[in-house]
């Protein structure tokens, strides 16, 4: 009785194998993304424009409404449009990496490939959004302040400050390497984001720094009134794919085209 060899591939692991980082490596990254910056001016303009206009678009209207209910809304609507724009800068610095030129026309079609992927990331972070502003309606509910005690206003903050740590941690994980992770291989959304917490959870010190910097650099943008962030926000979204590169090894996940 003949055995033929299986032709079904190897079960490949539920979480993407990672590597232990050095502390040079953030730095390592933002100059990456710097040179892609350099290498791609035009098409890291025409991104940031975008983002600037979005990011305009949103405070103005969260301004002008002034209602917590609409600006959440429109918060939730830029979370869902923000992983696109993400995926298109992450194909500029993907072209770059082979070595090929990079061109809008491929980072729409990238974006639209990986829409449905996009889509599942955006879901989980409107739920964290909504359960982050839960939380700091509860904390308001069960501690009120009515500026009357100073002792009391700094325990509220304390707390109110301890929860939004937590769910800003949760964001921060899941999303360090997911998103270039889908936008380089056909892998599931759910897959990238236990492997993105997994990595950071290996490597705490060095993507609390990295959390830093990015933190610092986005405040920066934000304090040019918007404008920075034409340059900004491309920046750390090159300085993110290299990280990813230099952090996960999805080898065994297929390229996508």
């Amino acid at each position: 009785m003949s055995h033929e060899p299986s032709t079904e591939p190897a079960p490949r692991a539920f979480v993407v194998p990672c590597k232990v980082l050095d502390s040079g490596a953030p730095w390592r990254w933002l100059r990456a993304g710097w040179r892609d910056v350099c290498r791609a001016p035009a098409l890291t303009l025409s991104f940031g424009g975008a983002i600037v206009l979005v990011s305009i678009g949103v405070g103005w209207l969260g301004y002008a409404l002034g209602r917590f209910a609409l600006l959440a809304t429109l918060l939730s609507g830029f979370v869902f449009v923000a992983p696109l724009i993400c995926v298109g800068l992450y194909c500029v610095s993907r072209a770059l990496e082979q070595g090929r030129a990079p061109r809008l026309a491929d980072s729409f079609v990238l974006a639209r490939r990986v829409l449905g992927q996009a889509g599942v990331y955006a879901l989980g972070q409107g739920v964290i959004i909504l359960l982050w502003s839960r939380a700091g309606m509860m904390v308001s509910a069960f501690f009120p302040f009515d500026g009357s005690d100073p002792g009391v206003f700094w325990e509220f903050l304390a707390l109110g400050s301890c929860v939004g740590a937590v769910f800003a941690t949760l964001t921060f994980a899941v999303t360090a390497f997911s998103l270039p992770m889908i936008a380089d291989r056909d892998v599931d959304m759910v897959t990238a984001a236990v492997s993105s917490v997994h990595a950071v959870m290996r490597n705490k010190r060095v993507m609390l720094l990295w959390g830093l910097l990015l933190a610092t650099v986005t405040a920066i943008g934000f304090a040019t009134a918007f404008l920075g962030l034409a340059v900004l926000m491309p920046w750390l979204a090159y300085a993110t794919w290299h990280a990813y590169r230099d952090t996960l090894d999805a080898s065994g996940w297929p390229s996508l085209p």
